[in-house]
């Protein structure tokens, strides 16, 4: 596994995402991937998961400082006192006294971000996170929630795949010596179409997923956590550190890319996304 440090904490660079997978599934599916060599897991309040999450870590005997765990507050959760509740409650369903990562899970316009920002920042200081940072946050909104936070916001989490320029996000995060954690990595089985994906695959005698998330991979400053259901494609995606892509295959997927790549539209229209 590959590590990246930012905050003064270790994140592993390749995480398991569970978004969509719930009830005897999501613990069946995290104690798989543990057991499998996955030490990042990422889950979320709205994902209904976190108990099964909680139940897998409790399950697998893995030392606590040997995980990586992120949990999301939900929207309707942002206010002062409501926000640290929902974090005490999620420690709960987690089985755990503290995260390693807590994150914002959407911008909104209300509460002010000022107040969403100190209840997270209080979050952080009484030792329930480790650190923070946000997702879905558009640039503007991402160097508001820095400028106002304490602690350093280690990650925006956004959709980012080959077919998806984030160039703006990315550079942003540099400035801020910060990461990108890239959801829904594989453009939600996109890739396994894609005539360029494939041949580069082919050269390297792997699959279309294990490319493209080698390619995320080698961008220095991002975290990867594809999302599966199936054992095999969990294992799959695991097996990518040991093949390096050359820099003539990293421009041939990144010329793939467009800033209207998005595999769907759940962006608050209240904010304007960024411009590439």
């Amino acid at each position: 596994m590959e590590y990246i440090e930012v905050g003064g904490v270790a994140i592993p660079r390749l995480g398991f995402g569970t978004w969509q997978v719930t009830g005897n599934e999501a613990r069946t599916m995290v104690e798989g991937a543990l057991e499998a060599g996955y030490r990042h897991i990422d889950t979320a309040q709205i994902y209904e998961n976190e108990s099964e999450v909680g139940a897998a870590i409790a399950a697998s005997g893995i030392p606590r400082d040997e995980l990586f765990i992120t949990t999301k507050v939900w929207t309707k959760r942002f206010r002062e006192g409501d926000l640290q509740k929902s974090v005490d409650e999620s420690l709960e369903r987690l089985r755990l006294d503290h995260v390693d990562l807590l994150l914002l899970h959407w911008p909104m316009p209300e509460p002010p971000l000022e107040e969403t920002i100190a209840a997270l920042n209080d979050v952080h200081a009484r030792g329930l996170t480790r650190s923070i940072g946000v997702s879905n946050f558009p640039v503007v909104e991402l160097r508001r929630a820095a400028e106002l936070s304490a602690a350093p916001i280690v990650t925006n989490q956004i959709e980012y795949h080959p077919f998806l320029t984030q160039r703006a996000q990315i550079a942003e995060m540099e400035r801020l010596g910060s990461t990108i954690t890239a959801w829904s990595p594989l453009a939600r089985g996109r890739i396994a179409d894609d005539p360029e994906i494939l041949a580069i695959a082919q050269a390297h005698g792997r699959t279309a997923g294990q490319v493209t998330l080698r390619w995320l991979l080698q961008q220095p400053g991002t975290i990867i956590i594809p999302q599966t259901s199936k054992p095999s494609r969990m294992a799959e995606n695991l097996d990518i550190f040991d093949f390096e892509l050359t820099d003539e295959e990293m421009a041939r997927l990144h010329a793939l890319g467009g800033p209207e790549g998005r595999t769907g539209d759940w962006i608050n229209p209240v904010f304007s996304w960024d411009a590439e």
